[in-house]
């Protein structure tokens, strides 16, 4: 019978490597080879090394410490699964928390091998270059890296993916594929470049109008585009390609070449110059170009984030769906919380969630894991239940619920606070400063072109006045029938210049989390739409995508401002009207009452 690894096994496979490397560290980011948020199995080796699950984190090992850096959405997930290990949390953007070259400075400097490995495979060219020069400036120490321990002592490393690649249709998509090539060709020729190595999954899904199946939740496959003034080539392992695919690339011009051949492809790229995305291409990569570089953004990022008249209809058309699934929950969840006979738990109530969804037209999956944090969980940002955490709802308190679905023709991101019973002061209290900084940003109106931080401290002045804050974001684009997270536009605390234009897509998500105690969240996503014109040009306001009444059982009534009430009540009569037509007696009776006005 084979012996269960420990990660104490597995530092202590790794530090023999580094030995026989001449290595004093290792450094393991959560990347695959296209700076992906979410990452097939093969590429998890930072949770592999560390134990810690959570979908942001960098782990660092030396020959005689460990650590693990994280940010706020996964401070107390990370304490619990790094204890009883050398692990030290690292928690990011607190006061203290050394970078990970300070760290390392310090950790090494009594060894002889000032050497730090990294592999250039999994990791961005940018931060590469940031961390070559931060080490150096920690006493010279020098960094590898060729070098992926994890070839040797991961001996059951599952395979990169090879699920079949599928034609997403035009009535979804709404642009051809080579109208998109050629746009951007001319985007790459504004920025003076002939041509450019594409490694972002969902760019690369969007620009050719396919998607697949190779990163849970994320309909994705594994690959490589490179443009040319004169080809496109896609670099994929061909089993992946049904002959009606080949087909279909052979009629928009994209040639096909084996995945691994991707270096090849760069030193035989026969053009003067190639735009790099050095956030988004991989150091290895980055090094194996030939021609000179054009370092600067992907413009496919920003091109997918405006969404075109078919991809606002599969949106509104997905919302729709999800907004009866949630009716349908919410309406089951009221119904069955107080029964003695029938113990709820929060696995249980995420998996009806994802059950009644499934009875959807067009459903794919779910764009995410479902979280469920009831009482003291939901103060775990990105909490995820699991057979050991999973604990029983009660007639009492708050159950956080965070989830969102695949559809065909759109993606879907929505949280609820649900009050299963009795509230303390303290929690209607919080649930009604989220919400009224909820409000805010979905009643503001700006200047076509505002970023998203500026407009941040909108949903958290009327915590702050009270001392209450979040870290994470409050707002991140959503995919069309792609990642629930989709960028480069935000809505946070932290300088993120990316304009906010008409036809984007973005959430409204602002919460408070008192650890021990409760957490409280509430999010809707958006559309980016006109709303006027003056002397000052156009402004913008938002719409709200999502179709599901907010619980206002929790609401404090005297902090909400007269125009947060209209907004509310304005906001269930419009899901009210939406839903019912697709409802049942019941539902839509349900649905009436969760609706009913705050001014009567």
């Amino acid at each position: 019978m084979t012996k269960t690894q420990t990660t104490a096994d597995r530092l202590e496979m790794l530090r023999e490597e580094l030995r026989r490397e001449h290595l004093s560290a290792f450094i393991f980011p959560t990347s695959d080879p296209h700076q992906s948020e979410y990452t097939a199995e093969c590429w998890k080796g930072r949770e592999w090394i560390s134990g810690f699950n959570g979908s942001a984190g960098t782990a660092v090992v030396t020959l005689k410490s460990a650590a693990l850096w994280t940010d706020s959405r996964y401070f107390i997930a990370a304490e619990e699964q790094l204890r009883g290990t050398e692990y030290q949390l690292m928690k990011l953007k607190i006061d203290g928390t050394p970078t990970i070259a300070a760290w390392l400075g310090r950790e090494l400097a009594d060894m002889d091998d000032r050497a730090v490995g990294i592999d250039g495979m999994v990791s961005a060219a940018s931060s590469v270059k940031q961390l070559m020069g931060d080490l150096r400036r920690e006493g010279g120490i020098t960094l590898r890296t060729n070098f992926d321990p994890l070839q040797r002592i991961w001996h059951d490393r599952p395979a990169i993916p090879d699920g079949l690649v599928e034609i997403y249709p035009m009535e979804y998509a709404g642009e051809a594929a080579h109208d998109k090539i050629a746009r951007i060709r001319k985007a790459l020729r504004e920025r003076h470049a002939d041509g450019m190595l594409m490694a972002a999954l969902d760019d690369i899904a969007w620009t050719l109008n396919l998607r697949g199946s190779d990163v849970h939740c994320n309909p994705v496959f594994v690959s490589y585009l490179l443009i040319s003034t004169t080809a496109v080539t896609l670099y994929i392992n061909k089993v992946k390609l049904s002959p009606d695919v080949v087909d279909y690339l052979a009629t928009e011009g994209v040639g096909v070449d084996a995945y691994e051949n991707v270096t090849k492809g760069l030193h035989d790229y026969f053009e003067y110059n190639i735009l790099v995305d050095p956030d988004e291409v991989n150091y290895t990569l980055y090094q194996a170009v030939s021609r000179e570089r054009v370092e600067e953004e992907s413009p496919v990022k920003r091109m997918k984030t405006v969404k075109n008249e078919r991809e606002i209809a599969g949106f509104r058309s997905a919302m729709l769906k999800d907004g009866i699934a949630m009716v349908k929950f919410l309406r089951w969840l009221d119904e069955h919380k107080d029964r003695p006979d029938e113990l709820l738990t929060e696995i249980s109530v995420s998996d009806k969630l994802e059950a009644l969804r499934a009875e959807q037209p067009l459903f794919r999956g779910i764009s995410f894991d479902t979280i469920a944090g009831y009482g003291v969980h939901g103060a775990i940002v990105h909490y995820e239940a699991t057979p050991e955490s999973d604990i029983p709802l009660r007639p009492e308190g708050l159950l956080l619920l965070d989830s969102g679905a695949q559809y065909l023709d759109g993606t879907t991101d929505i949280t609820r606070t649900i009050a299963l019973g009795p509230l303390t002061d303290e929690m209607r209290r919080v649930y009604t400063l989220v919400l009224k900084g909820h409000i805010q940003i979905e009643r503001c109106q700006f200047p076509s072109g505002a970023s998203g931080t500026q407009l941040d401290v909108l949903a958290r002045q009327a915590m702050w006045r009270e001392g209450l804050n979040y870290l994470h974001g409050t707002g991140h684009g959503v995919g069309s029938y792609l990642s629930v997270h989709e960028g480069p536009h935000q809505i946070r605390m932290e300088w993120k210049p990316a304009p906010l234009l008409a036809g984007m897509t973005v959430t409204d998500e602002p919460g408070v989390y008192l650890a021990g105690r409760f957490g409280v969240r509430i999010e809707n996503t958006l559309l980016v739409v006109p709303c006027q014109t003056t002397e000052f040009g156009q402004f913008l306001q938002f719409e709200p995508l999502t179709l599901c009444p907010i619980d206002t059982s929790p609401i404090v009534t005297e902090l909400l401002a007269d125009e947060e009430v209209q907004w509310l009540d304005d906001y269930h009569e419009m899901v009210y009207q939406r839903l019912a037509p697709h409802l049942d007696a019941d539902d839509r009776a349900w649905l009436r009452k969760a609706t009913t006005p705050l001014w009567q």
